[in-house]
């Protein structure tokens, strides 16, 4: 399932193939500044990037010695730069330089997949939402049929909703895309902030205006706080889609492939799976944000409780939502809509919901709003609990020619242009 709705270029970013060529691409982007500025001659740097490699089983094997991961892949390096060449790697950086500094690239990368990912199901929610502009449905409140609106009204709420994830995304994207090449303690000891500014320049990042030994962590929680909400956006609707998937309302379902099969005692069933699915999910995404909290607070300049929790919550994370924004995608674009249905549960009772409309009507009548109020709720009431007409009850109150404006849907649709406007051009 996995599979289906996720790229494997997005898990490819966090494998260690990719991860070590990360930090190959700072530590070259390092000494390329130092040639730009004159430090080192342009012949260091064609050597080094010709002849600098890494092998994953090699560094593994360094590191069950040396016990530290850069340690391992500088010194797997080095063995294959040579003797002459290999003091230019690494000259005046502390690891964090490197881990932060390529750790950003990984971020960049699975950005630019999320941002595919929203920009296409933003796509597909506005092309259903203009196709249903007009699809007449029952507005519900605590559950409850409360007016008139329209399915394309609850999609242009959802598309409301995916336009400021986006927003969000990408502001927590820019604020995350900084590297740092400042040393030790962050205070450029052994090396330039001028070689921090080229670098960040080829690498086409920003340099953090701060560092310590590492990037300040709250960027990262604002990151993976952007991926939840995403999450808890998709979660929104997917819970609309199971309510109104419900037997006894039946207003939509999701696609239903040929073959596919609900259950494994009752052939009748059409479960809301992938919604259920991805109601579920967010709850980790959610989850997710704690973590990358509590990595906020490290001691002092740095120290590493932040590392382990990173390399499980940053790859769960854009993975989760690079396959629930696909799935997303995949549920809007297939989802049967039931506008019959739809119409049929807004005229329940005899049209109960429109009782506002017959209230407003009353007080044209001479009637104070609390009498107007006790007709209205007395007839309504009645209809709902004896199964009766509540149109036919307002006949008693109400002419024939008020009967048919107070019952009209074209009454509750006639702004639904003006919302419309205010997202398409």
């Amino acid at each position: 399932m996995i599979k289906r709705y996720s790229r494997p270029e997005m898990a490819n970013i966090w494998e260690l193939q990719k991860k070590f060529s990360y930090y190959l691409d700072v530590e070259l982007a390092v000494i390329e500044a130092q040639v730009n500025l004159g430090n080192f001659s342009p012949e260091v740097y064609e050597n080094i990037k010709e002849s600098a490699t890494f092998d994953v089983d090699r560094i593994d094997e360094i590191e069950r010695v040396v016990r530290h991961d850069v340690i391992a892949f500088l010194e797997n390096v080095n063995e294959n730069v040579g003797r002459e060449y290999s003091p230019y790697i690494h000259k005046g950086l502390t690891s964090s330089d490197v881990i932060d500094t390529a750790f950003a690239l990984q971020i960049k990368a699975a950005s630019e997949i999320i941002e595919q990912d929203l920009n296409k199901l933003i796509k597909i929610v506005k092309q259903r939402a203009v196709e249903h502009k007009y699809t007449v449905c029952l507005g519900r409140s605590h559950g409850i049929g409360a007016e008139v609106v329209t399915f394309g009204f609850k999609l242009l709420n959802l598309l409301d909703m995916l336009l400021r994830a986006r927003e969000r995304f990408i502001q927590a994207k820019d604020e995350i895309l900084v590297g740092q090449i400042s040393g030790p303690c962050g205070t450029y000891s052994n090396i330039s902030p001028e070689v921090e500014l080229e670098t960040c320049k080829i690498l086409n990042l920003k340099p953090a205006k701060i560092s310590t030994q590492v990037i300040a962590r709250d960027r990262h929680a604002n990151f993976i706080s952007a991926i939840a909400l995403i999450g808890a956006v998709i979660e929104s609707f997917s819970v609309e889609i199971r309510h109104l998937q419900r037997f006894e309302v039946a207003e939509v379902e999701e696609g239903f492939a040929k073959g596919q099969k609900g259950s494994s005692a009752m052939p009748h069933k059409k479960n809301p799976i992938a919604s259920e699915n991805l109601s579920g999910l967010a709850r980790v995404l959610r989850s997710n944000v704690l973590s990358a909290m509590e990595n906020i607070a490290l001691w002092h300049e740095r120290d590493i409780s932040h590392s382990s929790v990173e390399r499980i919550i940053f790859p769960d994370s854009t993975i989760l939502i690079d396959y629930m924004l696909n799935r997303f995608t995949s549920v809007i674009e297939n989802l049967v809509v039931k506008p019959e249905n739809m119409l049929k549960n807004a005229d329940k009772y005899g049209g109960i919901i429109y009782s506002q409309s017959c209230l407003l009507k009353l007080l044209e009548h001479d009637l104070t709003r609390e009498e107007a109020y006790k007709i209205v709720q007395q007839e309504a009431l009645d209809a709902f609990n004896n199964g009766g007409d509540f149109r036919e009850n307002m006949k008693k109150h109400l002419s024939k020619d008020e009967i048919q404006d107070c019952f009209n849907q074209e009454k509750y649709l006639e702004n639904i242009d003006i919302i419309f406007d205010r997202f398409f051009d």
